[in-house]
């Protein structure tokens, strides 16, 4: 297995193997299911090895272990280079590993209320820590996602300051504000992406757009998916992972799961039309106290989504349909885990782990496939000394 090349503008970026490209060796911090290192992997000869990972809920972690380096032995989720538990205790008791490339950023929820609490501060320090990870690891680049919200936030303070006169004063970046749907996503899904890179090295910029104008349609990633469900409720099983019991393994396939639903909300769904309906069309007798309080709102809370166009942002809580526009564009249910997974493109056979909440965080929380899969791109370009000059530039 090949270390990293020493840092260098020269063509020793580029070095290979004789059996092929150099493996680009990553780590994965706040890593969640794994979505943005599968997303790297789905790139031609799958360069990129994750050799740690961090992630504190236990259930993520083990979905991550299952299908990226560990095994199932059994009952039990064995192996793989996940660490259960938070970033602060990891830098405690392991030692950080020398990597080509740090992805990952911390949680982003909550942002308008940071200051309760004590969570920014708590916040803040996770950025901290980000910062000293990346100086400790010594990578070529980093990659992190975040919500809009994050280039307003108190995090972002931290995150320039490090930049400036701290822990990542070796480092430049490029960033922006970036719609997953304009790479092949199929959803309207906007993030902050930041791609770091050393100041020996020359920036590779952030990816260039390839549906732009073209999007992907719902229509697209369901065309093969039955529109009735296989049955109400996650399905049975259970594995062993660091001792504890979780509901698992499961496909993302056997995630086409549905849920018993009040009269109410039966009688809401059929009253909004079909392929794009929203709440605007209930009659009073439907509609929550709140929303006869309020004439205006967004209507993409209890609506259908439509099959010409992108889905929305799929969030954490997608199998409730006041969180968002989450009904089926025909049936009278909001979409399953299963249809979430394709949305971000994970793919039918995907191990996941954990309760239907769990599960849902995961898909939710998760960088879309093929976003990652263009930022891989991008990397591997930079690498092997291919960078297209014309790549998109930072705001």
């Amino acid at each position: 297995m090949p270390t990293s090349t020493p840092l260098s503008d020269s063509g020793l970026l580029s070095a290979t193997l004789q059996d092929g490209p150099a493996k680009i060796r990553t780590l994965d911090l706040f890593a969640g299911a794994g979505g943005l290192s599968e997303g790297l992997n789905t790139t031609a000869g799958s360069r990129f090895e994750t050799v740690r990972a961090v992630e504190w809920e236990p259930a993520a972690a083990a979905t991550y272990t299952v299908n990226h380096g560990g095994q199932l032995s059994g009952r039990k989720v064995e192996g793989g280079p996940a660490y259960a538990g938070a970033i602060e205790s990891w830098l405690a008791e392991d030692k950080v590993p020398d990597v080509d490339v740090v992805i990952g950023g911390p949680p982003c929820q909550g942002f308008s209320t940071l200051n309760r609490a004590g969570v920014g501060a708590h916040r803040n320090e996770l950025w901290r820590l980000y910062a000293q990870t990346v100086e400790k690891a010594t990578p070529k680049y980093f990659v992190l996602e975040n919500v809009p919200a994050f280039l307003k936030s108190d995090q972002w303070i931290v995150f320039q300051t490090e930049l400036q006169e701290g822990m990542l004063k070796d480092y430049s970046i490029d960033v922006d504000i970036l719609n997953a749907a304009d790479y092949g996503a199929v959803q309207a899904r906007k993030r902050v992406i930041v791609i770091g890179h050393h100041k020996d090295l020359p920036a590779p910029g952030l990816p260039n757009a390839t549906h732009s104008g073209r999007h992907r349609t719902l229509a697209e990633a369901l065309a093969t998916v039955p529109i009735t469900v296989d049955r109400i409720g996650i399905p049975s099983g259970t594995i062993e992972y660091l001792g504890d019991e979780f509901p698992g393994v499961f496909t993302t396939r056997e995630l086409h799961f549905g849920r018993t639903y009040r009269k109410l909300s039966l009688d809401r769904f059929k009253a909004i039309s079909p392929n794009g309906g929203s709440r605007w069309e209930l009659p009073d007798h439907l509609k929550a106290p709140c929303w006869l309080k309020h004439n205006r709102g967004s209507g993409d809370v209890m609506g259908r989504l439509t099959w010409e166009k992108p889905s929305v942002t799929i969030r954490t809580e997608f199998f409730k349909p006041e969180k968002g526009r989450y009904i089926h564009p025909e049936e009278d249910r909001v979409i399953t885990h299963y249809e979430a997974a394709l949305i971000q493109g994970f793919p039918e056979d995907y191990c996941w782990v954990g309760t239907r909440e769990e599960i849902a965080r995961q898909i939710g929380n998760a960088v879309p496939i093929p976003l990652g899969a263009a930022i891989g791109r991008s990397l591997i370009d930079a690498f092997d000394g291919t960078h297209d000059s014309s790549v998109k530039a930072s705001m």
